[in-house]
């Protein structure tokens, strides 16, 4: 069996165990409330999947992707609202897959547009688009219900097999089911002569000019393709919330969506389910616990963009043929080393922003702020010098550290090199 082979094989099992895995979820974690984060995360999943068809494999940086998402879910709600009317035989089972024809048709009409640039033109065009979309969409209140948005009852269409979508478990797992069919149909993209074509266009445009092929095209079919699938999210998000606002459609929202595929690794089909896993926990738990959620969110997607520019499947690839070759533990004490002076460079970061937080926004509950296990007096003096101590010398103790790891790495590599020849 070649290597190539093998890792395919083992990408499979990895697959065929997170899909069981989240089928398994409600029985392992049988909370309402987290049954609800997991639906979140499974559409999140989705359309991040959707827009690494634009990012990852057509090249393609577009500032307003939740247009498809938010236009899609609006045309769901309403046709769900016509089913409850007994007007449309149809389950809303299949809902999902109307929403998906909407946003490709938006997409073609939009991306006949846009896509006949690329590069920064084209991110301008995507970024004027969703201002369009989301300025009409506090005009044409019949379609998109102003600011209160439409609202609807998932539940009130016709059952199929016995399911009404009236239970949040039901849910979840149409959006399980929604989402497996969603992945591999987008895998199987990535292996057609159209997806390889997407690809190409993206390293080489002028090369696949030259060869016959119109980069215009491949990157319209590629938009389509991308905007059906994010359609489908939407879909999926107007029955799980059953309610559309304009926020679904806005820049923010464009911006979330990018921020997971890039954390993730738009270079990797995998890469935008770890961003979208990751960014959505952040988004849902993080908020919970500090008002800063959003900072650190900015933070997180800067020092990916500096120190992990291809993501975070970017660094797994990295080590995984450390890891074949049996010496990837030997990278562990140059990484404890580092990783403790980084820990302590973000434990004083982390309380100077709590601290700053708690006396701008939160003055009137007094001085005391708890942060991790302890109750901080931010009226004294001693607790703002630790922090600052802790922010310099983590800082100063991980510069000197880090070359450590880069010895251990290069040591490493040379020895895989020799191996190999």
């Amino acid at each position: 069996m070649t290597p190539t082979s093998t890792s395919n094989h083992g990408g499979r099992i990895v697959w065929l165990v997170a899909i069981v895995l989240a089928l398994l979820l409600p029985e392992l974690v049988p909370s309402k409330t987290a049954l609800t984060k997991m639906c979140l995360i499974g559409i999140a999943i989705i359309f991040a999947l959707s827009y690494n068809v634009l990012l990852g494999q057509t090249g393609l940086l577009s500032f307003g992707h939740a247009v498809y998402f938010g236009l899609a879910g609006f045309a769901a709600i309403h046709l769900i609202n016509l089913i409850g009317l007994q007007q449309l035989p149809i389950p809303v089972l299949l809902v999902p897959l109307f929403a998906g024809v909407i946003g490709a048709a938006f997409g073609l009409l939009f991306g006949a547009l846009s896509t006949r640039r690329h590069g920064t033109a084209f991110a301008m065009i995507s970024l004027a688009i969703a201002e369009l979309v989301a300025a009409s969409s506090l005009i044409l209140e019949s379609f998109f219900g102003g600011e209160s948005g439409i609202t609807t009852d998932r539940s009130a269409g016709p059952a199929l097999f016995g399911v009404d979508l009236a239970s949040q478990l039901q849910v979840y797992y149409l959006i399980v089911g929604w989402g497996v069919l969603s992945a591999i149909a987008m895998y199987a993209f990535t292996r057609t002569p159209l997806g390889r074509m997407a690809t190409a266009v993206r390293d080489n445009p002028e090369r696949a000019e030259f060869i016959g092929y119109s980069a215009r095209v491949v990157r319209l079919l590629s938009f389509v393709i991308s905007a059906f699938f994010a359609g489908i999210a939407g879909g999926l998000a107007a029955i799980n919330y059953e309610i559309m606002t304009a926020t679904n459609l806005s820049t923010a929202a464009s911006g979330s969506v990018l921020i997971m595929v890039y954390i993730g690794g738009a270079g990797f089909f995998y890469g935008p389910v770890i961003g979208a896993v990751l960014i959505s926990l952040i988004q849902l738990s993080l908020s919970d616990i500090t008002p800063a959620w959003l900072l650190y969110l900015g933070l997180l997607f800067v020092v990916t963009v500096l120190f992990a520019p291809t993501g975070i499947a970017g660094l797994i690839e990295k080590h995984l043929p450390l890891l074949r070759a049996g010496v990837l533990h030997r990278l562990i004490p140059s990484y404890l080393l580092s990783g403790g002076a980084g820990l302590v460079f973000a434990a004083g970061v982390i309380t100077l922003l709590e601290m700053n937080y708690h006396i701008t926004l939160n003055a009137h509950e007094g001085p005391l702020l708890r942060l991790f296990w302890m109750r901080i007096d931010t009226g004294q003096l001693l607790p703002w010098a630790v922090a600052v101590l802790l922010t310099l010398g983590g800082f100063f103790l991980f510069r000197r550290t880090w070359p450590v790891v880069a010895r251990a790495w290069n040591e490493l590599d040379n020895r895989l090199h020799e191996s190999m020849k």
